[in-house]
């Protein structure tokens, strides 16, 4: 397969475990390595990245801000449907994916590219979601997955084989790393080491985007969220764009010390997990939106969505982003946010985001329906009894045959 190759493009962090596979690429597959680098807003200057490309002789350093296009495209549609997978995480890592890879494949098509390759290794979900993209949009890409193929199985042997070909090791690579982190605009992710062993609480050191929510200001913060057709777009009247609305929501949240998880998870290959995830923004969007739909969908509409959620949220885990069945299940979900639209008022306060107002031009509802006072609009209170007796009858019946069966 090495003589086959000829182009690799390379999902390239400037890391050490990167750097490696850039030199490996090289070395064993005598091939032309292009590096792209997504700036999906993980906080880190990109430009050592690029410095370091050039160290390796690569002619062609792809460094993209995919920041808009992250939240506009990917983000802001998943959080359409409040999705959470097994019930708390909200899917930080899993949704970064499909972007990255998604650029991988096109930056192939565009450079004449054989092959693309990446970083993720043999027991995570990352090459999953990576090679499933490609496969979805472009079938005829080969992907390379250093991790399955070398023979380097501890980080003793990755620090040697960089001491031999002179890459640069930060110094406190040089021993065991506390945790890894991967992060973006929507959230951050340990996991590793001092994480592994989920009886024992993680260290203090370990959060990088919360304060304590023991620490966090002793006056709660109010903020209004605007909402567009299910999207938010403005925070206390002044409007922003996607990036800019979630990065403003992460400084407010981690102030307030909103969004931290601490999760044992089951991965799509077979093992459990255990990490701390840091989403405050992204909380505060789910708490948000569920606001603002809890006034302008109908109960069918909201508990159809509620039902769908969870296998929506399976597939964007698990690396079906760009699949038929996800493609169905947003058109539905995109269907539902024709009039998810108006004001959400949330309080932050100690790690917690609470909705404390909703507004909406669309509301359905009915403040005569509701009112313990005379109300406008005519509810007869003995149309209940029908109601009630229509949907009692399968009960009683039920309950007949179980006495008469001495069951009761």
């Amino acid at each position: 397969m090495a003589k086959d190759i000829k182009k690799v493009v390379l999902a390239y962090s400037g890391g050490l475990d990167t750097s490696i596979i850039l030199k490996w690429l090289q070395e064993t597959y005598d091939c032309e390595v292009v590096t792209f680098t997504a700036d999906l807003g993980q906080g880190e200057e990109l430009e050592p990245a690029r410095k370091k490309a050039e160290m390796f002789g690569i002619k062609d350093i792809r460094i993209e801000d995919l920041r808009e296009e992250f939240v506009r495209d990917f983000v802001f549609p998943m959080f359409r449907a409040n999705t959470v997978y097994e019930g708390q995480y909200l899917l930080g890592t899993s949704i970064a994916r499909p972007l990255i890879a998604k650029r991988l494949v096109e930056i192939a098509q565009e450079t004449g590219a054989d092959a693309i390759s990446h970083g993720a290794t043999g027991k995570g979900n990352d090459q999953v979601r990576f090679e499933l993209t490609a496969n979805a949009l472009d079938p005829s890409i080969k992907v390379i997955a250093p991790w399955r193929e070398w023979d380097l199985r501890s980080r003793t042997q990755l620090l040697d084989y960089a001491e031999r070909n002179q890459i640069p090791i930060a110094k406190d690579k040089r021993g065991e790393a506390p945790f890894s982190v991967d992060a973006n605009l929507l959230h951050t992710s340990s996991e590793g080491m001092v994480l592994e062993d989920p009886a024992v609480p993680y260290p203090d050191y370990v959060p990088q985007r919360t304060v304590d929510p023991e620490q966090a200001p002793d006056t709660p913060e109010i903020i209004t969220i605007g909402y567009e057709k299910g999207d938010p777009v403005s925070i206390d009247g002044v409007a922003l764009s996607p990036a800019a609305l979630l990065t403003k929501l992460n400084e407010l949240g981690g102030k307030h010390g909103v969004g931290r998880l601490d999760l044992v998870e089951n991965r799509f290959v077979g093992m459990k997990s255990r990490g701390l995830y840091e989403t405050p923004g992204g909380t505060i969007m789910l708490v948000a939106h569920r606001g603002i739909e809890s006034i302008t969908l109908d109960r069918g509409e909201a508990h159809l969505k509620d039902e769908l959620m969870p296998k929506y949220a399976e597939l964007i885990y698990n690396g079906f982003w760009f699949s038929p069945e996800r493609d169905m299940l947003q058109a539905l979900i995109d269907k539902s946010q024709a009039y998810v639209t108006g004001d959400v008022t949330v309080k932050l306060y100690k790690g917690s985001a609470s909705v404390i107002a909703r507004t909406s031009p669309h509301s359905l509802y009915s403040m005569d329906l509701v009112t313990f006072e005379e109300g406008a609009v005519a509810y007869d209170h003995k149309d209940a009894e029908g109601f009630i007796r229509l949907n009692g009858l399968r009960l009683k019946t039920w309950a007949a045959r179980n006495k008469k069966a001495g069951n009761i």
